[in-house]
């Protein structure tokens, strides 16, 4: 017997972070657990929607790589549980590397379109201070002995420096300009008051030094020059192409945001900052899986009947400049579009690897919100081991041009029509309605 069960938009309601810190024993959270950091983002979003009752929270789900010590124990459940959540409200953890808390959206995402689930919180931690990348991992050998991955694949700077060799156009001088860009585009989206209202402050102590209040970030360096990144060494190759500067550093910082189905956020007077479209993961070669984007791109517009030409926002996450520009050169996007990163990205402001995905929600959010001309973003990102991952998320403030036909005059398939990926309905077998 089957039964027609109705997929449900997903909406984002808010997200929020931590300020991202330097990882190491002078990083701003040095001594500080992984868990705490979660926690201070679930109690958060709650403040901030106190229409929600926590026991309809339906699923915390929580991105780390490294899942053991303070990153481990089932952490959405136990981030949960220290949040103050009720003792009801299950939670799980998640790794896809990186793309951590990308991927706790989407899947807690499928969930509520599916209707197992009303309201949820996703997102991802990463502290790379106490738990630093690799630590404790223990390859399989088949992987060498076989040659089933290249060796390089397992150092993330090395993958870069391999892109470059792929890619010869994209030289070290348009790496280093990318990031000082990217420097400047932070820099301006501090002083226009655009990124404080994503962070939670965090009390920290440290033995000798007292309390502080972070309600920064800390990796970022204002008034980089060309200068100062062409002094910088090339640490995975001799006379290579990757330096420190024009790639992400090593963070600590945690990210958590609420998602609803549309419904749910109407009855219970919630927020809609961005409705999902589609979304797609792909695989491509571990020892060049920066350019794990494209292919992910790729699959999510065809899946949400969209072009290229479609998008009016790119976030995309700097892991490297040469994963980024490899990214905008297949879709022939220029290296300065205004449609790229307008806030900066994770070369200037830090990759906590599973937190980012949220990061990248969150600014994607609160450009829709200043630009109503833009109709979809795109939030992307590479991931380690030679993956992508692309989530395609539609304006809710978007206000149709003169020149775009209207709904009601658009022709089926046109765009305009009606979102791609909008409510539809399909039989499920066997299941109940």
């Amino acid at each position: 017997m089957s039964q027609t069960r109705q997929i449900r938009d997903v909406v984002f309601v808010d997200g929020v972070r931590t300020p991202f810190g330097k990882a190491g024993e002078k990083g701003i959270y040095a001594g500080t657990r992984a868990d705490d950091l979660v926690v201070k983002c679930i109690r958060e979003l709650m403040r901030r929607n106190p229409s929600l009752p926590p026991e309809r929270v339906d699923e915390v789900a929580i991105a780390a790589t490294t899942q053991t010590g303070d990153q481990g124990l089932t952490i959405g459940r136990t981030a949960a549980l220290l949040a103050g959540l009720p003792q009801s409200v299950p939670g799980f953890a998640i790794d896809r590397m990186c793309a951590g808390a990308m991927t706790a959206v989407t899947t807690t995402a499928s969930g509520i379109g599916f209707g197992a689930y009303d309201v949820v919180i996703a997102g991802g931690v990463e502290h790379m201070g106490n738990h630093p990348m690799g630590a404790g991992a223990d390859p399989n050998p088949r992987f060498l002995s076989e040659r089933l991955v290249d060796p390089a694949a397992l150092n993330m700077g090395t993958t870069a420096e391999n892109l470059h060799d792929r890619f010869p156009a994209i030289t070290k001088e348009r790496t280093d300009a990318y990031a000082v860009a990217s420097q400047g585009k932070l820099a301006a989206a501090y002083a226009n008051g655009q990124i404080q209202p994503d962070l939670v402050p965090v009390a920290t102590i440290k033995p000798g030094a007292g309390w502080n209040l972070n309600t920064v970030d800390e990796p970022p360096r204002p008034g980089t020059t060309l200068a100062d990144l062409d002094a910088l060494r090339t640490p995975f190759r001799a006379h290579g192409r990757v330096t420190a500067g024009n790639a992400a550093g090593l963070n600590d910082g945690a990210t958590a945001a609420l998602l609803a189905s549309a419904e749910a956020a109407e009855e219970l007077g919630l927020p809609v900052k961005m409705r999902l479209v589609s979304y797609a993961f792909a695989g491509v070669e571990p020892d060049v899986m920066g350019i794990g984007p494209v292919p992910a791109t790729q699959k999510a517009l065809k899946n949400a009947g969209l072009s290229i030409e479609d998008i009016g926002l790119f976030e995309i996450n700097e892991a490297f400049a040469v994963q980024v520009l490899s990214f905008l050169d297949h879709f022939g996007i220029a290296d300065d579009d205004h449609r790229v990163n307008r806030y900066g990205g994770a070369i200037a402001v830090g990759h906590p690897l599973a937190s980012s995905g949220v990061r990248l929600m969150n600014q994607l959010a609160s450009q829709f919100a200043e630009d109503p001309s833009v109709r979809y973003g795109i939030t992307t990102m590479c991931i380690g081991l030679g993956m992508g991952g692309t989530v395609i998320w539609e304006n809710p403030h978007w206000v149709s041009l003169p020149s775009r036909p209207l709904a009601s005059q658009a022709q089926p398939g046109d765009p305009a029509a009606g979102a791609p990926g909008s409510t539809s309905e399909t039989s499920v077998e066997g299941s109940a309605a």
